[in-house]
């Protein structure tokens, strides 16, 4: 009898300790979700009740760095010619942006450093961009404040205000500008400002020749994908699904559901208990490997859904991990599969190019502690390939498994695919909590890579779109950042 019930074919006599299963996992759902959403609510208060600056170590000397070398970066398109000038403040905006951005920065780092340079760094921004009458007052408050805000009047008043030095001539207000800054932007536009003589920034050149490097691998990965879509226009047969995966999922809305609300919550509580235990190590600067174990820990949170998904989703369903995803290569689909991703990579590229100008048109811009990351910045050099393998390698790899494979896929069990795509989008960039134009930007990548996976059945281009994304934005806090 026990194998012709297995079978299905006669139905259980007893089917109390079903209803009671059903139950209880509905109720483990339900404190799942309670937990997620407490864990989600507390991230999201500490995000906009704190401060930004305060996760960051050494933010002082940090902002210093982002808006130093942004400026060095605008000297050298200073020196380009009129197309490449134009082209490059179409693409990133103009020196104009980027001190209104560092004067916003610099304020808001005033209001909660108490290091003078800070306010040195401030005053010398306020003077470049022409604001004379609030220099002026600056320099009221700074003769009340003793040393060495004394200096820095002195300084600052001879560069910007022209106000006389009493016994103090010009060599002696650039040993003083020496003593009180480093090498860097700063110092040399104070220098240029007190001795009335403008020298070639030793800085720009080297930015500029990696800006154009970047530039031209991007314009170049645009042309192709233009090309090939130019293809696939007279090729329509070989555009279609070309990996295993099927959408909508063969798991039930509800089950998928349940898997991403319990593994999720775990996951988050794993995330929590990490952090908490290791915060206290993670801003010491002699422990530069713990933080990027830590990082790459990180990516652990995704395990649980991952491994609940497969034993109650994937597994029931009669396929494995690569089949349901369709993260299967073969010598068929891998050349179309990888000229999908680039199509995918030019498409993210210029959806970041328009959602720039939007901001600059609207005045709105990324905060720099989004994308400020100090391991990339000033790590040695085996700090910063271990990070760029948790940031190229691992985390595309896991949050495209959670987000299109298991998020979007469960959503289109009840949902067509522009909605599931919008939804999937949205919760991916809520969960990065960036501002609005951050958040614009991943969830126009969320979109595009829903859409790939839909289009295609494989999550292969969208793993390979969302490294060579995360690979372009730390290439570029090498090579600017570092230099």
């Amino acid at each position: 009898m026990l194998p012709i019930m297995r079978e299905g074919l006669i139905p259980p006599t007893d089917s109390a300790p079903q209803t009671t299963e059903r139950r209880h996992l509905g109720g483990l759902t339900a404190l799942s979700a309670l937990v997620l959403v407490a864990v989600v609510a507390l991230v999201t208060w500490l995000h906009f009740t704190g401060s930004r600056v305060a996760d960051v170590p050494e933010p002082e000397h940090a902002l210093a760095v982002v808006v130093g070398h942004s400026l060095d970066l605008d000297d050298g398109i200073d020196g380009a010619s009129a197309w490449e000038r134009r082209l490059y403040q179409m693409l990133l905006g103009s020196r104009a942006d980027d001190l209104a951005d560092a004067l916003r920065w610099y304020e808001e780092l005033e209001a909660e450093s108490l290091a003078p340079t800070v306010d040195l760094h401030l005053a010398i921004l306020e003077g470049e961009a022409g604001r004379s009458e609030r220099l002026r007052r600056r320099l009221d408050e700074w003769d009340r404040r003793g040393e060495p805000f004394e200096t820095f009047g002195l300084l600052v008043g001879s560069a910007y205000l022209e106000i006389t030095a009493d016994g103090a001539d010009v060599d002696d207000l650039v040993a003083e500008a020496d003593a009180e800054l480093g090498p860097g932007w700063f110092r040399d536009r104070l220098v240029a400002r007190l001795t009335r003589s403008e020298v070639p920034n030793p800085r720009a050149g080297v930015l500029l020749g990696r800006l154009r490097v970047l530039t031209a691998a991007e314009v170049a990965i645009l042309a192709a994908a233009l090309v090939m879509l130019a293809s696939w226009a007279r090729r329509r047969g070989e555009r279609g699904r070309w990996g295993a995966a099927t959408l909508p999922p063969p798991w039930r809305g509800r089950a998928g559901l349940g898997v991403l609300v319990q593994g999720g919550a775990l996951g988050a509580v794993l995330l929590a208990t990490m952090y908490l235990g290791a915060s206290s190590l993670l801003g010491d600067p002699a422990r530069p490997y713990l933080r990027v174990v830590v990082g790459m820990a990180t990516n652990l949170a995704f395990l649980p859904v991952l491994l609940m998904a497969r034993r109650q989703l994937l597994r029931p369903s009669g396929i494995d991990v690569a089949a349901g995803f369709g993260l299967v290569l073969t010598r068929a689909n891998a050349g179309r599969l990888l000229r999908g991703a680039l199509v995918l990579i030019a498409a993210g590229q210029l959806g970041d190019w328009a959602l720039g100008a939007a901001g600059r048109a609207f005045a709105v811009s990324s905060h720099w502690t989004e994308w400020f990351d100090r391991d990339l910045v000033w790590g040695s050099w085996p700090v910063v390939i271990v990070t760029l393998v948790d940031t190229v390698v691992l985390t595309p790899i896991f949050e495209e498994l959670v987000f299109r494979g298991l998020l979007f896929g469960t959503l289109r069990r009840r949902l067509g695919p522009a909605a599931a795509a919008a939804a999937s989008a949205g919760v991916f960039a809520l969960a990065h909590g960036y501002g609005v134009l951050g958040f614009a930007a991943v969830f126009w990548s969320g979109l595009l890579w829903a859409w790939a996976y839909e289009w295609t059945g494989s999550l292969v281009p969208s793993i390979i779109a969302h490294a060579a994304d995360n690979l372009s934005a730390s290439l570029a806090l090498i090579l600017v950042l570092r230099a």
